[in-house]
């Protein structure tokens, strides 16, 4: 087993915020370990792995401020459009027979909702996938993620890079650039967009009446 993987817990620490450490050569089981190792509080860490590529991602605050407003977004929109949208955070999602694995920013289940219920907890072997995953990237570039998204069938990735948020739809296994979300259409990547410039320029409670004014409005 590899010497990082196997001490990574400590190792972690002697990392700053906005490191990127890639290890190729990972098996499944190993990569297994690790998670198991880690356990499920990770805040400030992000895992993927990608047949045999293992990516560990600190995170820094300011990445976190953007994937907490995004989700603090949904989260208004949910309660002022009435609309059942259940959060899972940043998960893992794993599936072995694609030797894919990810941590999401944030992801949301919108039109699946109902199948999820109230559980708290997932199976990926046998729930679905949710409808909107959220990768913000200020610091690194997470583009080569949507291949494993794509074999995960996440059907929308919104893709941040610290200026503008573009939506990603699946079709036929790749994504897409779209102008407006599939799983929630009165969200468009320019509204999305201005809402995290005003969040820099404004302050997040001031970018968040605003957004429930433009809710409120769009129901007249």
């Amino acid at each position: 087993m590899t010497t990082l993987v196997t001490r990574w817990p400590e190792a972690i620490k002697e990392f700053p915020a906005d490191s990127l450490v890639t290890l190729r050569h990972i098996s499944w089981e190993e990569y297994e370990d690790l998670l198991a190792q880690l356990g499920e509080d990770r805040n400030g860490l992000r895992i993927s792995y990608n047949e045999g590529m293992l990516q560990i991602t600190t995170l820094s605050p300011e990445h976190e401020n953007y994937a907490d407003f995004i989700s603090g977004l949904i989260r208004l929109l949910s309660a002022r459009m009435r609309i059942n949208i259940r959060f899972f955070g940043s998960m893992t999602m794993k599936k072995s027979r694609h030797v894919k694995g990810i941590e999401p920013d944030a992801c949301f289940y919108i039109q699946t909702a109902p199948l999820i219920g109230n559980r708290m907890q997932l199976d990926f072997t046998s729930d679905p996938p949710p409808d909107v995953a959220v990768e913000v990237d200020i610091h690194h570039e997470s583009i080569d993620k949507f291949p494993i998204y794509a074999a995960l069938g996440i059907p929308e990735v919104w893709h941040f890079d610290g200026a503008q948020l573009r939506i990603h739809l699946l079709k036929q296994d790749a994504y897409t650039q779209a102008p407006a979300s599939q799983a929630l259409p009165m969200l468009t990547d320019h509204i999305l967009t201005d809402l995290l410039t005003r969040l820099r320029e404004e302050g997040e409670f001031q970018t968040l009446l605003a957004f429930d004014e433009w809710l409120q409005s769009s129901q007249q």
